[in-house]
C-alpha cells in the first residue's frame, strides 16, 4: 500500500523549517537582519538622546523603532529572499526541486512564509528593544493595524524580491541590486532620518516607492498623538497595488534553471562537474 501523500500545509512547514536552517546557518545574513537595524536605534537615541522630537510629539525611541522595524521586516523579505533565491538557482537547486513531485509553488511559499517568519522576528526584537529599554509605548487599539500593515507590506516586498530574484541575471549580483535599491529608498522614506523641508523631487521620489507607505501606516500605530485604531487603507491599498504588479512580473520572468554562463556559483559548480 503507497504510503499516504503529506498534506500541503505539512509539506509548506517542512520547506518553512529547512529555510529557517538555512538561515541560522549564515551568521552574516542574520546579522544584517536581526542585529544592523538594532544598532540603528541604538545610535540614535545614543546621539540624538531619547527625547521629544520637536514638531513630531514622540520620543526619539517612538520615532525611530517602528520605522526601523519596518526597514527589518522589509530587509527579510526582500533582500534575502532575492538573495536566496537567485543563488539556490545558480547552485542547480531550483532546477533539482522542479524535477521532484514536490509542486513548485510550495517550494516557493515555504520560503516566503520562512521570509515572513524572520520579519516578524525581526519586529518583534526591534520592537521589544524599544519597550523595554526605551519606553516605547504600545498600544492595544492599534494591534490588528499593526498585524494587518506588516502583513501587507511583507506580502509586497517578499513579491519584490521574488521579482528581483527573477530577473537577476545570477546570484552575484542580486546582493548589488537588493542593496542599491532599498538602501537608498530607505533614506528618502523616512527610515533613517527626517527631512523638514525636502525638494519635491525627493518627496515625490519617496512616495512612490511602498517603503514609505509601509513606514508611514506601521509607525501611525505607535504614535501617541494619533487616536483610532490606525488602519491607514490609502497606504496599504498601494503596497498591495505593489505587490499585485510585482507577482504577475515575478510569474512572467521566473527561472528555474540557472542563465548560461552567469554567476562565479555556477561556473565553479560547472568546473567541479567537468
Amino acid at each position: 500500500m503507497a504510503a499516504e501523500r503529506p498534506s500541503d500545509l505539512a509539506l509548506i512547514w517542512q520547506q518553512t523549517r529547512y529555510q529557517n536552517k538555512i538561515f541560522w546557518r549564515t551568521p552574516i545574513a542574520a546579522f544584517f537582519t536581526l542585529v544592523f537595524p538594532l544598532m540603528f536605534l541604538i545610535l540614535f537615541t545614543a546621539i540624538f538622546g531619547n527625547e521629544e522630537i520637536s514638531g513630531l510629539g514622540v520620543t526619539t525611541a517612538q520615532f525611530f523603532a517602528p520605522g526601523l522595524a519596518v526597514f527589518a521586516a522589509a530587509s527579510a523579505t526582500y533582500t534575502n529572499l532575492a538573495i536566496g533565491t537567485a543563488i539556490s538557482r545558480d547552485n542547480g537547486i531550483l532546477k533539482r526541486v522542479r524535477g521532484t513531485p514536490l509542486p513548485p509553488w510550495i517550494y516557493i511559499t515555504g520560503r516566503v512564509v520562512s521570509a515572513v517568519y524572520i520579519g516578524a522576528l525581526a519586529v518583534v526584537i526591534m520592537m521589544g528593544v524599544g519597550v523595554a529599554f526605551y519606553g516605547v509605548n504600545v498600544y492595544w487599539r492599534t494591534i490588528p493595524a499593526v498585524i494587518v500593515t506588516f502583513l501587507v507590506g511583507v506580502a509586497c516586498f517578499a513579491a519584490l524580491g521574488m521579482l528581483v530574484a527573477a530577473i537577476a541575471p545570477n546570484g552575484d549580483a542580486t546582493p548589488a541590486i537588493t542593496n542599491a535599491t532599498l538602501l537608498p529608498v530607505a533614506f528618502i522614506s523616512d527610515i533613517f532620518i527626517v527631512t523638514d523641508d525636502p525638494p519635491a523631487w525627493m518627496e515625490a521620489l519617496g512616495n512612490f516607492f511602498p517603503l514609505k507607505h509601509f513606514g508611514d501606516a506601521f509607525r501611525a500605530a505607535f504614535d501617541p498623538t494619533l487616536t483610532g485604531a490606525q488602519f491607514h487603507w490609502d497606504n496599504l491599498g498601494y503596497m498591495a497595488l505593489w505587490g499585485v504588479v510585482a507577482v504577475v512580473l515575478a510569474a512572467r520572468f521566473f527561472k528555474w534553471e540557472p542563465s548560461k554562463g552567469g554567476g562565479r556559483r555556477q561556473k565553479k559548480r560547472e568546473k567541479a562537474g567537468a
